[in-house]
């Protein structure tokens, strides 16, 4: 009998002092995973202590029997540490590529292993449950995860994994704005694996701030578009149409306007010229 898939957990993090703690706690109080286990955080272009407060969680993931690195590097760049932090990683490992704002529900790591530890190409992810504190944020999140993409979909925000197979579909990330996009169409759609279990990603707060985010994502779609268009076939996502946004619209006037105002504003809008965060 073969012996369990390893897993590696790459978690990119520029200044996230305020929540990196709550990320790494999550994966400590997750339920068991076969085999072994290391958590790699890449603090990138960090002016806080994020790789400190990383550090101060050693002793919780080695009483699961996991280990922990971090890595500090001066660049602040997300796609130059995710390859800083997979320079050294086995080949045979599961990979999980996690958002340091991420927190994760205690049967989303035993899932992911389970449904990648197969020889065929795999990605998956959890189900995830958008969250925002203020009123637009929150107005934001409802209506986004009622999209088809978001409900139907495997979209991969802030938390994507593959195995073996499937990463060798791609040898370093790209220098992309889009690193989970780009990954998610590495994959066809009957390919990519959506879990049961969940795991809370947060939105930007306030509208400037998702008008921001929101034209980065766009123009991370249409950078792909535009180098990698072959890529696009794999899209796969289901339509809304105008009967599917006039039933949003309905059940939920309030997030329908605010969603609708973002997309209005981010057509009205320059592109970005540099990274937004994602909150």
């Amino acid at each position: 009998m073969s012996a369990p898939m390893p897993m590696e957990i790459l978690i990119p993090a520029s200044n996230e002092a305020a929540l990196i703690d709550a990320c790494l706690d999550a994966l400590a109080a997750s339920d068991a995973v076969p085999g072994p286990l290391r958590v790699t955080v890449i603090a990138n272009g960090c002016h806080d202590d994020t790789a400190g407060v990383a550090r101060r969680r050693l002793k919780a993931l080695e009483g699961r029997g996991w280990t922990l690195r971090v890595i500090e590097r001066a660049q602040g760049s997300k796609i130059a540490a995710l390859n800083a932090g997979e320079a050294d990683l086995p080949g045979d490992a599961i990979r999980v590529y996690l958002d340091a704002d991420v927190t994760v529900s205690p049967p989303l790591l035993v899932q992911i292993h389970a449904a990648l530890g197969r020889p065929a190409p795999l990605y998956a992810s959890g189900r995830p449950r958008i969250t925002g504190r203020g009123h637009v944020a929150r107005a934001y999140a409802r209506l986004w995860a009622r999209l088809p993409f978001m409900a139907q979909g495997v979209p991969g925000c802030g938390l994507f994994a593959v195995n073996p197979a499937g990463r060798a579909r791609w040898g370093a990330f790209p220098d992309l704005i889009s690193d989970d996009g780009f990954v998610r169409l590495c994959f066809a759609p009957e390919e990519r694996i959506a879990l049961a279990a969940s795991y809370d990603w947060p939105v930007a707060e306030g509208f400037g701030s998702l008008l921001r985010v929101r034209r980065r994502q766009d123009a991370g779609m249409a950078e792909i578009a535009r180098l990698h268009p072959e890529m696009l076939a794999r899209e796969g996502k289901p339509a809304l149409g105008a009967t599917g946004a006039a039933r949003l619209a309905l059940r939920d006037p309030w997030g329908f306007a605010v969603y609708g105002a973002v997309a209005l504003g981010v057509r009205l809008g320059p592109a970005p010229d540099d990274w937004s965060r994602g909150r």
